[in-house]
């Protein structure tokens, strides 16, 4: 295996390299690198400013000395003020830009010693960040007076060490637990969508969606991303939502961007905006799919250049925030309807995270109704609980197909208000459980608006011409109506109704296989929404 060269760069010691009478008694950092019997260095990249070229003429003569073959190059830089942060960082930076690096033939170190204080956090940046693709090098005296010293070697992959790596492994698991509010969760693709939001809420500031049907916890979410990120130090700001169906027009616009006085009727004094209160913290959108185009235009400005205008305003604002949306809508569709900007949608969906509904976690119901038991318990500051029988009753119920769980974990929070609640001593039986179980039934039926007679919507639907239908095909008709009913389009109830066929590819437009068997019986897509 060929041996790689050992190069080092690292600035010259204005102070520590003097040179003069006594200079061989006294410890000098970087000609203690050439005195280390056990560090051969092929090469040394010495940088130094304009004033200070003599000096590093010496200490290049006083290097070979102790490490003739050595091949020592000086680089001139003129860095102005070598404590100005932006100065000395774009100078070495420049440098390193230009500097031809040969990872596969040689190793490189970086001495952050020498230079001033500025210098060496410049160094350290510069190296952590790989644009210096090595390790760092530190030289120190080992006892007072010893003109050889001593160093460390010090490689900023921090995967390579043990302990550090096992803390940040630890911090993620405090994140997944933090995400999941300490709830014991079972289901596989809950626990991967944490884990993998517990990595992106710490590692990235881009904006991030959440998708699922209502209830499934997206605010709440969107609140723990924030508290996190707010324990880690990431965000200093406030955390802020709109429920972007609340609003439209120049309503909506006031809200986010804010307006000046007299921008519209009844705009009677300054209001600062959203965008403007979570300047440093978290914006979360709410229903972003009810957003108008032109909102949505703005937003995306504001997304990618930090600036706005306040409604009625000539005069730019700039806040700088994370973004998290929230919707229960299919936006890629919405995006061919022409109901929502392409260029939005490919900025906001970058970090994509769906949260599964109750009904698809049915291993986690029950570490979630102990959860709800628990913050009810704190609530009323009584201890509530359910006997034994009352307990597998309910969680029989809970994932027995009766149970629809239509507003997911609202209603299985409603649902342990009521009981504990109507439970004498804070004690829930079989009784409280199944009469709270026929409420929760009757409340989807209101909820679907669904007809217990199979005959009653198809002749809601057709009128009189449904005695003319035979029973089957009555029965058939109710499935497909009821169907096409909770559907939001044409696509989506297709989905549904042939499910089996479109996992066997058999048919190319199963829309239009609906079309043709509505319009069989006089009805359309848009009739049975109206």
């Amino acid at each position: 295996m060929k041996c790689k060269k050992t190069v080092v760069l690292g600035f010259l010691g204005t102070q520590l390299d003097q040179a003069g009478k006594g200079r061989w008694g006294r410890w000098r950092p970087t000609i203690s690198l050439g005195q280390q019997q056990d560090l051969q260095i092929d090469r040394y990249e010495l940088f130094f400013d304009k004033a200070y070229g003599s000096l590093a003429k010496l200490v290049r003569q006083d290097f070979l000395q102790v490490s003739p073959e050595t091949i020592f190059n000086c680089h001139e830089i003129n860095l102005g003020d070598p404590w100005d942060f932006q100065t000395v960082y774009g100078g070495l930076f420049d440098f390193m830009k230009s500097y031809k690096f040969d990872t596969d033939n040689e190793e490189y170190l970086v001495h952050i010693t020498t230079g001033t204080h500025v210098i060496q956090i410049c160094l350290f940046l510069l190296t952590e960040s790989r644009h210096i693709p090595g390790k760092l090098i530190q030289t120190y005296m080992k006892k007072f007076r010893d003109p050889n010293g001593t160093y460390t070697i010090i490689d900023l992959d921090l995967s390579k060490y043990d302990k550090i790596a096992e803390r940040f492994h630890q911090e993620q698991k405090e994140g997944i637990h933090f995400l999941k509010s300490g709830i014991a969760t079972r289901n596989k693709q809950f626990n991967s969508l944490i884990r993998d939001l517990a990595i992106v809420s710490v590692k990235s500031d881009a904006p991030i969606l959440l998708t699922g049907k209502t209830g499934v916890g997206k605010t709440r979410m969107a609140r723990l991303i924030y508290e996190w990120k707010k324990q880690q130090r990431m965000v200093s700001g406030h955390f802020v939502e709109l429920n972007c169906a609340t609003l439209r027009g120049d309503a909506c616009m006031s809200a986010l961007f804010g307006h000046v006085k007299g921008a519209f009727t009844g705009a009677i004094n300054n209001r600062k905006g959203l965008l403007a209160k979570a300047d440093g913290g978290l914006l979360f959108l709410d229903e972003i799919c009810e957003l108008g185009l032109d909102e949505q235009a703005m937003l995306l400005r504001a997304l990618e250049e930090k600036r706005f205008f306040p409604l009625g305003s000539d005069t730019e604002s700039t806040s700088d925030f994370q973004l998290i949306c929230g919707t229960n809508r299919d936006l890629a569709q919405m995006v061919k309807e022409g109901k929502f900007r392409e260029d939005l949608l490919a900025r906001i969906q970058l970090w994509t995270f769906d949260i599964p509904c109750l009904k698809e976690r049915k291993e986690d119901i029950e570490p979630n109704l102990d959860y709800e038991l628990s913050l009810a318990s704190l609530r009323t500051g009584n201890l509530l609980s359910f006997n034994k029988e009352a307990k597998e009753k309910f969680l029989a119920l809970a994932v027995s197909k009766e149970a629809l769980w239509k507003s997911n974990f609202r209603d299985l929070s409603g649902a342990v208000i009521r009981m504990s609640t109507l439970s004498e001593g804070g004690r829930i039986t079989e009784d409280a459980v199944c009469n709270e179980w026929n409420r929760l039934k009757k409340q989807w039926r209101q909820d679907g608006k669904q007809d217990t007679d199979n005959i009653n919507l198809v002749k809601r639907v057709l009128g009189d011409n449904a005695s003319e239908l035979d029973l089957f095909e009555s029965c058939q008709l109710q499935k497909v109506l009821e169907v096409c009913q909770y559907s939001r389009n044409m696509a989506e109830a297709s989905r549904k109704l042939f499910a089996h066929t479109i996992r066997e590819k058999k048919s190319i437009n199963d829309s239009d296989r609906l079309r043709k068997y509505l319009a069989k019986f006089g009805l359309s897509w848009k009739g049975i929404q109206n």
